[in-house]
């Protein structure tokens, strides 16, 4: 992995992470094509830049958070995000070596089709019934909170994408565009926390941050700053729009997938 490759991976990390396009799926893509392997490490240690990106952009949101829940014992959004993250941290952690051995977890074919797929989802969202209107996070019932945690338990497959998952299932919860990108991003923090706590857990983690350490600072940089233009972007354009345009993008680059495994 080199310094070019680094900072070209934590660009995509920190765009596509928040950006519904898939972040593992365009990862997996830009890995065959630079090394021509998918190195699954490497994806989950520049998720460091991300995090941060998270903490620091919600921060006041967050430390909101933290004061209702002790000092006002207002407990329905803290429990709302621990129910959305429990399916896929249990899965994630039943599954994760699994993942990281299975070629399922890297294959284009496998990010082509769940592109396409989610891609045409968000396209007809609007269209699909949706249950009541809730303004935030905080309104919702637990059910409600599970059901997004349970499809987002689909994003460990490279190309679904977790905030266009969790996006998509806000939506039909009931949520707006943007209240649902902005409980998205809460409640993908427990789990982003610990992938990033379970590289500094196992010692073979460990060994390959130490061997890696210059590139790795370079790609989480990278991350962390494109990470934060990309949720303000997000956030602001889901004032006013839907996620067709993401849509549309992701059907795009299937059909250019398509393309490049038909003619090798």
């Amino acid at each position: 992995m080199t310094i070019f490759e680094s900072i070209v991976l934590g660009v995509v990390q920190g765009l596509t992470e928040f950006i519904p396009v898939s972040s593992s799926g365009h990862l997996v893509i830009l890995q065959e094509l630079l090394s021509g392997a998918s190195e699954h490490l490497f994806l989950e240690s520049i998720n460091i830049g991300t995090v941060l990106a998270l903490l620091i952009f919600f921060r006041k949101k967050l430390i909101t958070l933290i004061r209702d829940t002790v000092m006002h014992r207002r407990y329905t959004m803290l429990r709302n995000i621990l129910l959305t993250s429990m399916p896929v941290g249990i899965a994630g952690l039943f599954l994760a070596d699994y993942i990281a051995a299975n070629t399922f977890f890297s294959s284009l074919t496998v990010v082509m089709v769940m592109l396409a797929s989610v891609g045409v989802l968000m396209i007809v969202i609007e269209r699909l019934p949706h249950l009541s209107l809730q303004v935030d996070g905080s309104e919702m019932g637990w059910r409600r909170a599970l059901v997004i945690g349970i499809i987002q338990v689909f994003a460990l497959i490279p190309g679904v994408s977790r905030s266009g998952s969790t996006i998509i299932a806000g939506r039909l919860m009931g949520l707006s565009p943007a209240a649902a990108a902005e409980y998205s991003f809460l409640a993908s923090l427990p789990i982003m926390i610990a992938v990033t706590l379970k590289l500094f857990v196992r010692s073979s983690d460990r060994c390959y941050l130490m061997e890696h350490l210059g590139v790795l600072v370079v790609g989480n940089i990278a991350a962390f700053v494109v990470g934060i233009l990309a949720i303000k972007f997000l956030m602001d354009y889901l004032q006013h729009n839907t996620l067709a345009l993401f849509g549309w993008y992701r059907l795009a680059l299937a059909a250019v997938i398509a393309l490049i495994l038909l003619l090798q």
